[in-house]
């Protein structure tokens, strides 16, 4: 019979990670955001398909 406790745990375990990681890549990113100079920002030109959407 499956170990249904364990294969919860494993998955529970791994979206754990996930989640993780994802939180520090976002903060790895505002941070990047925050530190830039106002030099390097500038808009990207709108799409005809963008608007329709």
């Amino acid at each position: 019979m499956p170990d249904y406790k364990e294969m919860y745990l494993t998955l529970f375990r791994a979206t754990e990670q996930a989640i993780n990681l994802l939180i520090a890549a976002q903060q790895t990113c505002e941070d990047m955001y925050v530190n830039a100079s106002e030099d390097n920002l500038s808009a990207l030109p709108s799409t005809p398909d963008a608007e329709e959407k």
